[in-house]
């Protein structure tokens, strides 16, 4: 079930259903979230309808087909279609992913389409990620040193480069941290799993040199400490990373340069 970040006294209601396209026996049901800050509604949900022949596989195909032939009024965000902007994060089927690269033939029956849970909503399928931008820059994603700058590049070994695996491909779609009950609950002083696989990226990378400062801004009942290991993160990421992991790691470092 999606727990949304629903407006202040309103309740989710059923919208408009739409007419089924005439001429074909490939019809597939869409029930989509919709809110508009404009018109004081309460959120509803509408149902559209689609012929698949005249559809592309993914999610994201449908979501352009209805805006563009059925309701322009519909509302998300989109850019790479490739799965590598992280723009077009929204749950779908009950599992937060990446519309572009998540094919309708992986869902059975009507497809429901909600923004990210826990989130506060700007327009229909859209969030505000303000404060999930925020939590990244906290720590510092960039490259931190204090030596002289060479005169070309910062140079790296090959397994050193390796330990960049599995992190540095995140996009930043925030499907993982939505998808946690530890950030649904401290997610204003909870760190989060995004931002802290970020972290992670940034404190092992053997040509940072300020991993002791990176540890020292981590240190806190919050900011770390309130992964619980429920796994969701890793679950539903929709490029296959384990922020779980890096978050334990994190905190095995920690313990380590205690004793």
């Amino acid at each position: 079930m999606v727990e949304l970040a629903l407006p202040k006294n309103s309740k989710i209601t059923t919208g408009k259903t739409w007419p089924k396209p005439s001429g074909s026996n490939n019809i597939r049901k869409f029930q989509i979230y919709r809110w508009s800050p404009d018109d004081g509604a309460n959120p509803r949900v509408d149902t559209y309808f689609l012929d698949m022949d005249t559809c592309g596989p993914m999610v994201l195909d449908a979501l352009i087909k209805i805006k563009n032939e059925i309701d322009p009024t519909l509302t998300f965000r989109r850019s790479c279609r490739e799965g590598i902007c992280g723009s077009c994060a929204m749950n779908i089927d009950g599992i937060n992913t990446l519309a572009c690269i998540y094919g309708m033939d992986e869902i059975k029956g009507d497809v429901k389409i909600y923004p990210l849970p826990h989130m506060p909503v700007v327009r229909d399928l859209i969030p505000d990620l303000t404060h999930f931008y925020a939590q990244h820059a906290s720590i510092m994603p960039w490259l931190e040193t204090k030596t002289n700058r060479p005169a070309k590049e910062w140079k790296q070994t090959i397994e050193d480069r390796k330990k960049l695996d599995g992190l540095y491909e995140c996009v930043m779609c925030a499907s993982c941290s939505t998808s946690c009950p530890s950030y649904w609950w401290n997610g204003d002083r909870y760190l989060g799993p995004a931002a802290l696989l970020h972290a992670y990226r940034w404190i092992i990378d053997s040509r940072d040199e300020a991993t002791g400062e990176r540890l020292d801004e981590l240190e806190d009942p919050f900011k770390l400490y309130r992964c619980h290991t429920i796994m969701n993160c890793t679950q539903t990421c929709p490029k296959g990373l384990n922020p779980a992991e890096a978050i334990a790691n994190i905190k095995k470092m920690m313990l380590e340069r205690t004793l």
